[in-house]
């Protein structure tokens, strides 16, 4: 009798790390070439003005947000059951099916039927996390998902760039238009897509595999997770305000400095490539120096007090220099997310730090499903014919006042133990690469 030999798996390695690296650069190229130009896709679908316009903005964020949170524990335990190629190339069908949509869109019921659609299936940056961990060592590990976290922001940097250049005339003359840099997304999407059936080995062996189970396949986990943690409840909600707060940039950014300043999606793409440099100089390097040298409570304090000044200052801003200005300024909010999250870190045992990631991702999920209709609707009803008064910042300055209120509640919150951690513990997490997560 003659017994077939198992056909051997490709070797797990570069061509897996580098799929995954270029899949995240993309996506965050993806998602930045659009901020500059939906809001004007929005208005030429709608004739809306601006202030109506915004509340489509809202809404189109707030249907992502919420397709994510149902249906990320879903892709998760998809991977599990039948490896991470399969779902990481169905995700990225998905994004890319999402902008063509989006690119074609001939009403607006087009960019919210995309917006489902990304939102279910677009949970690759779980799967690619899941990929990383499946093919690094330990001793490389922190090292890979480092270059997960350098890859997103080398992405978003350039994204907004693209989509302002894409869309702007006195760049391309009659081929720009607001559709463009959809088309484009969706063509980087799909040739990644090829790239990764052609080359991407699977990761995941079939006896490491487990089948869906709809008890961790379903989002109550992760709302039960904020319960569940004991000890940090009130960091987490100083997380979720300044998640809150954050939400004010992919939400209203564009269609406010479009209503107050006049900017083409030109201007919108150069200013938000640049504050993502800023960020990436901040998350990439100076928190290494800051946080080792002043500590945690400290550089959370200036973290959120940043972000704070820089959101009035951003709905304060009257001329271009003053956007710059304060676009720096809210770069070294970047200080506040690493050393809030070690500091709720530090107050649980190891055996709780699974259950904080949950709840700090619970957060973070509910966050985005409640600020976008916020921040839109405080744009609407202060640039509107009938509102009590004309403020087109008026979202900047309700992310200031939730960004002021997480400062006081910060204060309120922490102990001398927070202040005082030692210095070992915040060197033992930079080695680690937590400070970075």
């Amino acid at each position: 009798m003659v017994t077939s030999t198992p056909k051997p798996q490709k070797k797990a390695g570069l061509n897996a790390l580098i799929f995954v690296l270029i899949t995240v650069a993309l996506n965050a190229i993806g998602f930045g070439i659009i901020l500059p130009v939906i809001p004007d896709l929005v208005k030429e679908l709608t004739g809306s003005s601006n202030s109506d316009a915004s509340l489509h903005l809202g809404y189109l964020t707030f249907t992502f947000a919420v397709m994510q949170f149902l249906f990320m524990p879903l892709i998760g335990a998809l991977s599990d059951a039948y490896g991470r190629r399969k779902i990481m190339l169905l995700s990225l069908l998905g994004l890319s099916l999402d902008y063509l949509l989006m690119g074609l869109a001939p009403t607006i019921t087009f960019l919210y039927a995309g917006r489902l659609i990304a939102g279910a299936l677009g949970a690759t940056f779980s799967t690619a996390n899941a990929y990383i961990a499946d093919i690094s060592p330990p001793e490389t590990r922190a090292q890979n998902f480092g270059l997960v976290g350098a890859a997103f922001g080398i992405g978003f940097i350039l994204g907004p760039a693209i989509g302002g250049i894409l869309a702007e005339p006195k760049f391309l003359g009659s081929l720009a238009s607001p559709q463009l840099p959809f088309f484009v997304a969706a063509g980087l999407g799909l040739l990644n897509m090829i790239y990764g059936f052609l080359f991407l080995p699977e990761t995941l062996k079939p006896e490491d595999r487990r089948p869906v189970k709809a008890s961790r396949a379903n989002p109550y986990g992760a709302l039960k997770s904020l319960a569940r943690v004991k000890g940090v409840h009130g960091m987490l909600f100083v997380y979720f305000l300044m998640s809150l707060a954050h939400t004010v940039y992919p939400t209203t950014y564009t269609i406010s400095m479009q209503e107050k300043l006049g900017w083409s999606p030109g201007d919108v793409g150069i200013s938000l490539a640049v504050f993502g440099l800023a960020s990436f100089v901040v998350q990439g390097g100076l928190i290494r120096i800051i946080i080792p040298k002043i500590g945690q409570y400290w550089a959370a304090i200036i973290g959120v007090l940043c972000a704070t000044l820089g959101y009035a200052a951003f709905g304060y801003a009257k001329v271009g220099w003053m956007v710059y200005a304060a676009g720096l300024l809210a770069a070294l909010a970047g200080l506040y997310r690493p050393s809030i999250t070690n500091m709720m870190s530090s107050r649980i045992s190891k055996s709780e730090q699974g259950e904080l990631q949950g709840a700090i991702g619970a957060a973070q999920a509910l966050a985005m499903m409640v600020g976008p209709l916020a921040m839109a609707g405080a744009f609407h009803m202060f640039t509107k014919d009938s509102g009590p008064a004309y403020i087109p910042g008026a979202s900047f300055y309700l992310a200031a006042l939730l960004a002021g209120l997480g400062l006081l509640a910060f204060f309120l919150l922490t102990n001398k133990t927070d202040r005082t951690r030692p210095k070992k513990d915040v060197e033992d997490a930079l080695s680690k690469n937590i400070l970075l997560k």
